[in-house]
């Protein structure tokens, strides 16, 4: 069968999408043994898995640049699954890092809006998985302010009043939430190890982060098949039989 042909007589093949929505530790969870990658290959040939991870944004940045990633009838309509994640930069203190700070309430209200927003588009709350920020080690992080000529601008124990709001939100909106501050400080564990720099990901921190969310992420998507048929299944004399087919197998 020539190739304009078969394009003429198979349908496209829908290929669901999970959205990763969140600040630098969303974009780097690409990286060699990050948790998106992890996810991604997890899903393959089941979701796409698309990373829309900003460094360095808010909550307020977020809640105006959503719209834009995620709208009614665009090519990323419905996903299967969404997480929110961000609070390591909302949680800045005011007065050391006043660009990145948004106060808690609003930091709520911000979640609150973008749990609204999705569910103006057709994806429900169910699809939803909030994801708090993780612990800050604040001697590491100390380290990496100084070196950029700054002095410590996060605190711990604040980064703890944004996680818990996030699960407050998490709780009041209906969605599954993934408590990485509470989770990785569990019976006061030494969490340093989960970061590369006090702050960030480091590639234990990854993978503790992906063995939590996978469970959320699964239950989610257990119903997808896997995407066009086995190489063992196909017809071997007409493979467009069952290359043109419905496209699940």
């Amino acid at each position: 069968m020539a190739l304009p042909e078969a394009l003429a007589c198979g349908r496209s093949v829908h290929w669901p999408r999970v959205v990763l929505f969140g600040d630098s530790i969303t974009q780097f969870s690409f990286q060699k043994g990050g948790w998106g990658a992890s996810l991604a290959d997890s899903l393959v040939r089941k979701c796409d898995v698309l990373n829309r991870g900003f460094s360095g944004y808010n909550t307020r940045w977020a809640k105006i640049i959503l719209p834009r990633l995620i709208r009614m009838g665009s090519s990323l309509d419905s996903p299967v699954a969404v997480t929110i994640f961000f609070g390591a930069n909302d949680s800045a203190l005011k007065a050391e890092n006043p660009k990145q700070h948004i106060p808690l309430a609003e930091y709520v209200s911000n979640l609150k809006s973008m749990v609204r927003y999705l569910r103006s588009v057709g994806i429900p709350q169910d699809r939803v998985i909030l994801i708090t920020p993780p612990p800050l080690c604040e001697s590491a992080w100390e380290e990496e302010c100084l070196i950029q000529g700054c002095k410590l601008n996060r605190l711990n124990s604040v980064v703890g009043e944004y996680a818990n709001a996030c699960v407050q939100v998490a709780q009041d909106c209906g969605t599954d939430v993934l408590d990485l501050w509470n989770l990785m400080q569990k019976d006061s564990q030494d969490f340093s190890s989960y970061l590369s720099d006090g702050l960030h990901l480091s590639p234990k921190g990854n993978e503790f982060l992906f063995s939590h969310l996978w469970p959320l992420i699964e239950k989610k998507v257990s119903f997808l098949p896997l995407l066009l048929p086995y190489w063992k299944d196909v017809a071997e004399a007409k493979p467009e039989l069952s290359l043109l087919g419905d496209g699940d197998h």
